[in-house]
């Protein structure tokens, strides 16, 4: 499959839009990852409540605040992205094994991870290649 230049080009309304749903993404992750770093009281207590030991929190906060900061540079986006995939599955399954809500708490990161793939879907055309929605968005 040949890729058209300009298949990779994006508008600039397309990728500000993208931008600023990856900033949102970033800043919400990024709160996640400071409450885990500083150990404020309700991540304690709600990591504890998830089986994990409080020894864990600070070393998770990191890995997600690794994922967050490749996930922010454009050069390692995609690869930000795949990790931040990861870690937001980490966290469905966790909350599906507490029996959590189904659509409020479960499946709460996977809606994260929609909104993590479609900002960079947005705004970088390297992805358009890989994943044809131009017929749906276009």
């Amino acid at each position: 499959m040949a890729v058209e230049i300009r298949d990779l080009i994006v508008s600039k309304k397309q990728m500000w839009t993208g931008r600023i749903i990856s900033g949102v993404v970033c800043l919400l992750l990024l709160m996640d990852s400071a409450g885990k770093l500083m150990k404020a009281a309700a991540v304690v207590q709600g990591t504890t409540q998830a089986g994990f030991p409080v020894s864990e929190i600070v070393p998770i906060g990191v890995i997600l605040l690794v994922c967050v900061v490749l996930y922010a540079v454009p050069q390692t986006a995609v690869l930000g992205a795949i990790l931040l995939t990861g870690y937001l599955g980490g966290a469905v399954v966790t909350n599906y094994r507490l029996s959590m809500p189904l659509l409020a708490y479960t499946l709460a990161p996977v809606y994260v991870g929609i909104l993590v793939w479609f900002g960079l879907y947005l705004r970088d055309g390297r992805l358009r290649p890989l994943v044809p929605l131009r017929k749906i968005i276009s």
